[in-house]
């Protein structure tokens, strides 16, 4: 079983194709939609400016309702209607008129400017007012103008028009960040949720939902669900490891007792073709009992990896395999490599294999470098691959027929698929090419360094294969 499924969290290459056929979105779309938390981040500070503008349009309207204008606006005009009154009756005479401005000065810090009727300057009791004074006061008596008094602030108090936007700004900004930690906390259980799931996904069945402090109801009842699916999945995978091991096992001794049997009826004179056939077929289920135990060793991942020298792990197929020791070939200068030795020898073993059913023997087993990686590959006698052939004759039971000559009896086809799956759990590949000279070339590469789950494996004499 081929297991290439990918869990991205965080990521959008193939999650998000139908959201992308659906609206188009730049770096900015897909970075928001990357997680739960960015998402709600963004949606509170939409709330946020909405509820804003909802605010302020109430304020106005209410204010237009209530009396034709702002309170301010009213406010307003009642100070000037009082300092008009007030200005009017001493505006004759001047000692008490020039008094009443320097106290208005004094007591509420305005800068204040009286004019008479024709625009003549009387008095100024600080720096000239701008031409759009902050109060400007009609003086008058009995609808006859007097004179004109302005009163500004811009020295003792300097206009600034953008405090108020500044202050409303910096509030929103406050409220958002806030809203920026509740959303982490929202999404957290989910985020451990996701992770958890991956961790699962990718073949740690102990993974657990572990949320702690940040478990709610909701998110608790799911942990829990999640938590029990996950003990029964590694429960039944526990148990189908335990059937096919023992199942392997006891295979193995019926297998055993048929050799000898086959053995015993040659000696006694029976048919030598029917004792081939037998033996055929013996070879062929003891071999199948092999790739299924490779086989569950890679779907529960359990590589025993050491230090190997690729030399003789070629030798050693080659010698399983009556194969010459002629026929291999190290083109490399180092072959040191750390990897799985039970699985290494299974692939080896079914490259020969291959090339003995279907490229009419192996002409070289070649130790090389390729891609930067030890690559093993066995060149066979055969007419070749056929077009397209070079990917799939790793495809799990895959057979072919060649001008009606078809696969030998016994073969599933799933030699080169557990070739490819050993080499993938090594960090590796499989390729196929057919060579100029004639015939197929088939191998498989991997890292040197051991397969990429393993950092530090432990040094080791070299076991049998």
């Amino acid at each position: 079983m081929r297991r290439d499924s990918r869990f991205h969290a965080g990521r959008h290459p193939h999650g998000h194709r139908g959201w992308a056929r659906r609206w188009p979105m730049s770096r900015l779309g897909w970075f928001i939609r990357a997680h739960l938390r960015r998402r709600l981040f963004v949606w509170f500070g939409v709330s946020i400016f909405i509820t804003f503008l909802v605010v302020v349009t109430v304020m106005n309207v209410m204010g237009g309702l209530m009396g034709g204008g702002s309170s301010w606006h009213q406010e307003t005009e009642r100070v000037r209607t009082f300092v008009g009154h007030q200005l009017a009756a001493v505006w004759d005479d001047p000692a008490r008129r020039d008094a009443l401005a320097r106290s208005v000065t004094q007591d509420l810090a305005f800068d204040v400017e009286l004019r008479d009727a024709s625009g003549a300057l009387l008095l100024r009791t600080g720096g000239p007012c701008a031409p759009h004074s902050e109060l400007t006061v009609p003086v008058e008596r009995e609808g006859v103008k007097l004179g004109t008094a302005r009163a500004c602030f811009g020295r003792t108090r300097p206009r600034q028009p953008w405090r108020g936007p500044m202050v409303l700004l910096l509030a929103g900004a406050t409220l958002w960040m806030a809203t920026g930690w509740l959303a982490r906390q929202l999404s957290r259980p989910l985020d451990t949720l996701a992770r958890t799931a991956q961790e699962l996904g990718e073949g740690k069945l102990d993974a657990r939902v572990q949320l702690g402090r940040h478990a709610t109801g909701e998110m608790t009842v799911l942990a829990e669900v999640f938590n029990e699916m996950a003990a029964r999945i590694e429960r039944q995978m526990a148990d189908q490891r335990e059937l096919l091991a023992a199942v392997s096992h006891e295979l193995r001794t019926p297998l055993a007792h048929l050799r000898v049997l086959v053995e015993l009826m040659r000696d006694a004179g029976g048919p030598e073709r029917t004792a081939d056939q037998m033996e055929r077929e013996v070879v062929e289920l003891d071999a199948l009992v092999g790739e299924l135990l490779a086989s569950s060793r890679l779907d529960f991942g359990q590589l025993s990896a050491r230090e190997l020298d690729g030399k003789d792990l070629a030798l050693r197929a080659l010698e399983r395999m009556g194969q010459p020791v002629e026929t291999l070939a190290v083109e490399v200068a180092d072959a040191k490599l750390v990897g799985d030795a039970t699985l290494l020898g299974r692939a080896l073993a079914n490259l020969l294999d291959n090339a003995r059913k279907h490229g009419q023997g192996a002409e070289a087993l070649r130790l090389l470098e390729r891609d930067g990686q030890l690559a093993f590959c066995v060149d066979d006698r055969g007419p070749g691959l056929l077009p397209g052939e070079e990917t799939r004759i790793f495809e799990p039971f895959y057979r072919k027929d060649r001008g009606g000559e078809a696969r030998e009896a016994g073969s599933l086809g799933l030699g080169l698929a557990l070739v490819q799956r050993i080499a993938r759990a090594h960090g590796g590949d499989t390729f196929a090419e057919n060579r100029p000279g004639g015939g197929a070339r088939v191998g498989f590469t991997l890292r040197r360094e051991g397969p990429p789950a393993v950092k530090s494996p432990p040094t080791a004499t070299h076991s049998r294969v």
